[in-house]
């Protein structure tokens, strides 16, 4: 029993399944646009983040040409003399900084009308393989207890040694 209104409805079409061409596509840009502002982000982060292995080395370094200070009258260039085993140019922390220079400088007696130098050191740790690219790359702390960071970055009041 055909209805004579069944006969004037136009034939029902099935609904297509998944997504069309366009909306594929929208989706890929926006996940592209995401990705071109995240991952430049992420790997700035990643970069300031592994600063802190230089940061932690060098006062570490530090705090034991002090103590080597107190029982020595000295300060010592010497990576074994501080407790720390291998050449001058050694890896610190997961490998992203080397120490490269530890410089002493020994004190000098008064003579004359010159009262004399206290001894003083300096120690420099530079940035090694995919850390070079972090606009703070070299970072040196010395015996008077000042913490600089040289680099590529044009802004000169980016302060390296801030957390």
């Amino acid at each position: 029993m055909n209805s004579p209104c069944a006969a004037l409805q136009p034939h029902s079409r099935t609904k297509a399944l998944g997504f069309s061409l366009v909306e594929l596509v929208v989706t890929m840009s926006i996940l592209a646009i995401l990705a071109a502002i995240a991952i430049p982000s992420y790997s700035t982060y990643l970069l300031k983040s592994h600063r802190t292995d230089a940061q932690t080395a060098l006062l570490d370094m530090a705090s034991m040409e002090e103590r080597y200070f107190s029982t020595n009258n000295t300060y010592s260039s010497t990576p074994s003399d501080l407790g720390y085993t291998g050449p001058v140019s050694f890896s610190i922390g997961s490998g992203y900084y080397q120490i490269t220079a530890i410089t002493v400088v020994p004190a000098t007696p008064p003579a004359g009308l010159n009262n004399g130098t206290p001894a003083t050191y300096s120690i420099t740790a530079t940035a090694i393989g995919n850390q070079t690219k972090d606009v703070c790359s070299t970072f040196t702390v010395n015996s008077f207890g000042q913490q600089t960071a040289t680099g590529s970055d044009p802004n000169p009041n980016v302060d390296c040694w801030q957390r």
